[in-house]
């Protein structure tokens, strides 16, 4: 598998500032996802999920079991290395400064630019190759800051391409966002995916968004995985049921052309 988490054990130390008194765990976490996939991560808050997607990243490190990055342990890999494979793209974005759309795609450029090397020629094209993969190059001499959030999103998605990686990891890439932003960034993905190959693990509440999207789920609850695989396979009420103790109708769409999910209530 392209990116493999073997027996994965992680807490948070409780007296960290700003965790709970409890703190967290990921408790024998074992995924597996294939090159060129496009992955889930799905389950209720507080799961988990950021959490894997910082371990996937290389930002946390296990206290226990191996991550795999294509064949190699990712304990293994310098984290700029590691850094021109795998981009990240977080829920939310607060840049120090004003940048520039231009400025904060560049952004995405450090891990190959060596010490005190400034991005030349090539990086620049690079970059304007990721807006206008994105749509955004329209905007390349905006200021971030004066962006809606659906602009700000795929401008982050920009970024995270122009390090040319070959996984993405997303952290609800459609949270906070209009039906309209949201369908635009399911598209982007789903093309992303198609067209460049890129390897998409994406962390969502959406399970609609999900469901057209994702070719396979991790669901995930209370630090452990309760079940992974193809998403027709995995995506019904039982599971749904037993993820968020709701009870929700996942029937075949035909117009849309994948499953949809209706949430009916608290499961008793």
């Amino acid at each position: 598998m392209f990116l493999q988490l073997q027996q994965i054990s992680f807490s948070y130390d409780p007296g960290e500032a700003g965790l709970p008194s409890q703190g967290f765990s990921l408790r024998d976490v074992s995924l597996a996802v294939g090159r060129g996939s496009l992955a889930g991560l799905l389950g209720p808050n507080g799961c988990g999920k950021t959490t894997l997607l910082k371990l996937m990243a290389g930002v946390l490190r296990p206290q226990q079991g191996t991550i795999f990055f294509d064949g190699r342990a990712a304990a293994g890999i310098p984290r700029r290395e590691l850094a021109r494979h795998i981009a990240v793209v977080p829920q939310e974005t607060h840049p120090a400064f004003d940048y520039s759309v231009l400025e904060m795609v560049l952004m995405g450029r450090h891990p190959h630019l060596g010490a005190f090397r400034l991005e030349g020629p090539d990086d620049l094209a690079i970059a304007y190759d990721a807006l206008a993969a994105t749509g955004t190059a329209h905007l390349a001499r905006r200021s971030y800051m004066s962006l809606s959030g659906g602009e700000k999103q795929r401008v982050i998605i920009a970024s995270a391409l122009a390090q040319q990686p070959d996984v993405l990891l997303l952290d609800e890439p459609t949270a906070s966002l209009d039906l309209a932003y949201q369908l635009e960034v399911a598209v982007l993905l789903a093309r992303l995916n198609r067209e460049r190959g890129v390897t998409i693990v994406l962390a969502t509440h959406d399970l609609n968004l999900a469901a057209s999207l994702c070719h396979v789920l991790v669901l995930v609850r209370e630090g452990r995985v309760l079940a992974q695989g193809a998403t027709a396979h995995v995506l019904n009420g039982g599971m749904i049921r037993e993820l968020y103790d709701v009870d929700a109708d996942v029937r075949f769409h035909e117009r849309s052309g994948h499953l949809t999910v209706v949430p009916i209530g608290r499961a008793r």
